[in-house]
């Protein structure tokens, strides 16, 4: 038989051969059984969920969902992270369609101390310590846990950082006790409404028009004297102002997260309008009784003997607000170190440098970010905890309240616009600094960790992916 004959043979033979059996052979991973692929999608979804709930950017829940995925055996997983919703897409080979899952964030709330246990709960997780089940069923216990304080310790948090803030904007006693009380009422009337499945927007509006009509009444009697009024508003406005992810819509525009990013800055925005339509009704019916509403002090630059008690004042703000948002007790003295290390950069800037408020909380807050970005992954701690509770004493309340008294009381539409475009400046550059910082963290974080390998020995190295009886 000749060599094209034998060919010819050949070929007949591979034809003649069924097509099932080609179509059988699938290509791709080694995947656990569906129900371990399900129960491992949602869990990484619902970490997810907890991570932007809390103010978490969506590079950072895009990051942890990958992560227990990779860590649990899928490792082709794709994630698609938008400000309401989480979507991962799991895919099983070439020959059998992927599994594809949502979660929808429907609520958003400042509960540190579940944030803290989640991020834990991933630690575990990437390093093999924990199979799936027993990793969702904490997950399960972290998320429908009570919080670790009774709510009178938050009400007082958030008086304490009302009062903190009155200090920094250079209020006297009187009126820092004066916008403690009202926070911790605001505070009250808050909860109130929130049970009642208020929107926030309305929220917000009602805190600001107890705020400014609080301290008008005062002024108003006579109870406060010579004092300017307006410092105790400023200071309540920075308490609701506080908390909005000024810092996520920075993180996400720069990451690329366009959508969400534009989510989140609506978010602010709606919830600003509302603190700001509060403001305005009050100033309205204060100027229709015939309050005397022409006092409107400005933010004195710090002076260099009072230095100590701004910084002192600037660690106390970090502080209360973290202990509002029921962050864990370990977390608490390096949210105070932020503020205090970010007030200091501030105040020195302003000194020194003879710049204005705009780059000056901009640089305060590149070093927020590089010190929450080095220590926080260092003290196992959620950076977010650390940056926000940072920047909260450099928000601008007192150039928000300027802006819209000018616009409402006076008409006076240069000098309004111009404290309106001065409070913006502040929350963006509060925010690009902070990523910019937790940015140039990073090599010098990645060198002191091949610093420490290197003089520590070296070390067993843990499976690159769980075992199946792991899994299962």
């Amino acid at each position: 038989m000749g060599i094209a004959q034998r060919a010819r043979e050949a070929l007949r033979r591979k034809e003649a051969t069924p097509a099932t059996v080609a179509n059988t052979a699938v290509y791709g991973p080694q995947l656990p059984e569906a129900s371990t692929i399900h129960l491992v999608l949602d869990l990484a979804l619902r970490v997810g969920e907890v991570q932007l709930a809390s103010g978490a950017g969506a590079a950072d829940a895009t990051a942890t969902v990958i992560a227990i995925t990779n860590a649990y055996g899928l490792p082709h997983c794709e994630v698609d992270v938008i400000y309401t919703s989480i979507t991962v897409c799991c895919h099983l080979g070439s020959g059998k369609a992927p599994i594809t899952t949502l979660r929808v964030v429907r609520s958003r709330s400042h509960d540190y101390s579940r944030l803290t246990a989640t991020e834990d709960l991933v630690q575990r997780i990437t390093g093999f310590e924990i199979s799936a089940e027993d990793a969702y069923a904490e997950l399960e216990r972290i998320t429908n846990a009570a919080h670790p304080y009774p709510r009178w310790v938050s009400s007082l948090a958030w008086a304490g950082l009302a009062a903190s803030i009155a200090v920094l904007i250079g209020a006297g006693p009187l009126l820092t006790g004066l916008a403690a009380l009202v926070s911790a009422l605001i505070d009250q009337i808050g909860r109130f409404l929130n049970r009642r499945a208020l929107p926030f927007f309305f929220q917000q509006a009602v805190g600001g028009a107890v705020a400014t009509g609080a301290a008008l009444l005062l002024f108003q009697s006579g109870v406060l004297g010579g004092g300017s009024a307006s410092l105790a508003v400023a200071a309540n406005l920075v308490v609701l102002l506080s908390g909005l992810s000024v810092v996520g819509v920075a993180q996400d525009a720069v990451g690329g997260y366009n959508v969400t990013a534009a989510g989140r800055a609506g978010e602010i925005l709606i919830m600003t309008a509302g603190l700001v339509t509060g403001v305005i009704v009050a100033l309205r019916i204060g100027v229709a009784l015939g309050a005397p509403t022409t006092d409107v002090a400005a933010r004195l630059p710090p002076a260099a003997s009072q230095l100590p008690l701004l910084v002192v004042a600037g660690g106390m703000a970090a502080v209360c607000f973290a202990l509002a948002s029921y962050a864990p007790l370990r977390t608490l003295l390096v949210a105070g170190g932020a503020g205090a290390l970010g007030q200091l950069t501030y105040s020195t800037l302003s000194l020194t440098a003879l710049v204005g408020p705009i780059p000056a909380s901009a640089g305060a807050a590149v070093v927020i970010g590089f010190a929450g970005g080095l220590l926080a992954r260092r003290l196992k701690l959620p950076t977010l905890i650390v940056v926000v509770s940072g920047i909260t004493p450099l928000l601008p309340g007192l150039a928000t309240y300027r802006a819209v008294y000018q616009l409402a009381a006076e008409g006076n539409l240069t000098a309004g616009l111009s404290d309106a475009v001065l409070a913006a400046g502040v929350s963006l550059g509060l925010g690009a600094g902070v990523v910019l910082g937790e940015f140039l963290a990073q090599p010098v974080r990645t060198s002191i960790g091949r610093l420490e390998r290197r003089f520590s020995g070296p070390r067993m190295s843990g499976p690159l992916r769980p075992s199946r009886r792991r899994l299962e």
